[in-house]
């Protein structure tokens, strides 16, 4: 850092005020610094070091702190602490479960001075006097009085900053020896801070977290070997066993990566039933039947049921992308269900009996439910195994529509025309009123199997 002659604009102005080295206690600036530049000007430097301090005050920074958030929150800070710690020495038993921590441990090592007021007040201080000559000495003038020079070239104010050199304060008797003034000429008798305090060790927290104006602890911690699901049911019996030893006004809440996985859940799962419901509605407006549509969605259990196997049989956990892989299974195996329905219908009504018209629509709509869903699995076969870098992301959303259509086609060729048969089976079959409907009636009618 260069070295500091002044405060200033210029050396040998009015306002240049040279800091002389036999001073006691050499004042150096850290901050929005006014140093020596090239031919004896001053210029500011913008390479002071930025104190951690400062992002305290900001809070956490913008996302999730950890898989596992266990959050106490309570006014007792110390019961909090205590049963933290606890649960945390429970959690780190729990296979699976790593670098489980207390994010506010009360182990930071601090030193208290207290003032006695009645000692400053004889030799005319105050205690926010001690406090201003502490602050100064350790902190800066910034914390006091800021204090800013004004580059005149180009109109910028710097803040200036002084502080004593931590070499200067480096044991506890320098910091005793400390000098203690009003700040105002005339009041207050110069004082060494040993005569007006005493001074203690104690621990304290590095970190204050609160939560909805509530002091809060976290027990942080990762999962490595396992899935977060997993992890997280062995770890509920714990924090319901914690929350037996909980004050009164206190309580325990799961946040972090596990809290965000859960409302995933339950938001993809009601927009699975969402769909389902949505998708029989919009059955029920195109074929003006409430019974049609049911026998288009029991497709809809074999594909779930598909899903479930092929999350198993490849040894995937349940998450986001699966779910999302089970939503877009329903959809093709509705489209499927509709095309042999559809063709059901038709054959009933061109005088078929129920069982005869159920058999034809599974028999000659099985090329193009094959060619469907057939497409469909070997499309997304390169992402159920999860190759390249990042592959393994995506690879649950395939290997869930590659079993889900597997077992929807299966239930789509012959669940759906047998539940078909057994609910017409008390409809007697019309009349060709429909025949000379379409000009295309005669050709579908003498080839079933056309696509």
């Amino acid at each position: 850092m260069p070295k500091i002659i002044g405060i200033g604009p210029l050396e040998g102005s009015d306002l240049f005020r040279p800091i002389p080295p036999s001073e006691a206690l050499a004042l150096r600036a850290v901050a929005g610094a006014v140093v020596a530049g090239p031919g004896g000007a001053l210029v500011a430097t913008g390479e002071a070091p930025v104190s951690p301090s400062a992002f305290k005050r900001f809070g956490r920074p913008i996302g999730l702190p950890a898989p596992l958030d266990i959050q106490i929150a309570g006014r007792d800070q110390a019961a909090n602490r205590r049963i933290a710690a606890s649960l945390a020495e429970k959690i780190r038993r729990v296979p699976g479960a790593v670098d489980v921590r207390v994010h506010q441990p009360a182990d930071l090592p601090t030193l208290r001075i207290a003032v006695d007021r009645t000692k400053a007040a004889d030799v005319g201080l105050t205690e926010r006097d001690a406090a201003n000559s502490v602050l100064l000495s350790l902190s800066g003038s910034g914390q006091v009085q800021p204090t800013y020079w004004l580059n005149r070239s180009n109109g910028i104010q710097y803040l200036v900053n002084f502080r004593v050199p931590e070499h200067a304060v480096g044991s506890l008797d320098e910091l005793q020896a400390m000098p203690v003034g009003s700040g105002q000429p005339g009041q207050g008798g110069g004082q060494i801070l040993a005569n007006l305090a005493t001074f203690d060790r104690a621990a304290a927290v590095p970190v204050a977290s609160h939560y909805d104006s509530a002091p809060v602890t976290d027990v942080f911690g990762g999962v490595s070997g396992r899935d977060l699901g997993s992890v997280l049911r062995d770890i509920q019996p714990l924090v319901e066993e914690a929350k037996k030893e909980l004050p009164r006004g206190h309580y325990i809440t799961l946040r972090g990566q596990a809290d965000t996985m859960r409302t995933s859940y339950i938001g993809l799962g009601i927009g699975l039933l969402m769909a389902i419901a949505l998708i029989y509605l919009l059955l029920v407006v195109n074929f003006q039947s409430w019974l049609d549509p049911f026998i288009i969605i029991t497709a809809l259990p074999g594909a779930l049921a598909g899903v479930i196997w092929g999350l198993f049989l490849s040894q995937t956990t349940l998450s986001v992308p699966a779910l999302m892989g089970a939503i877009m299974s329903l959809g093709v195996a509705t489209a499927n269900s509709v095309l042999v329905v559809s063709f059901a219908r038709a054959m009933l009504h061109r005088g078929l009996d129920p069982f005869t018209a159920a058999l034809e629509s599974g028999v000659g709509r099985m090329r193009p439910v094959l060619m469907t869903a057939l497409a469909m699995v070997i499309g997304m076969l390169p992402m159920s195994l999860g190759l390249g870098e990042g592959g393994e992301q995506n690879a649950p959303l395939g290997r869930a529509v590659i079993g889900g259509l597997i077992v929807a086609t299966v239930a789509t060729l012959l669940f759906v025309p047998v539940v078909f048969s057994f609910m017409h089976r008390r409809s007697n079959a019309p009349a060709r009123e429909d025949e000379s409907a379409s000009p295309l009636a005669p050709a579908a009618a003498g080839n079933p199997s056309s696509v």
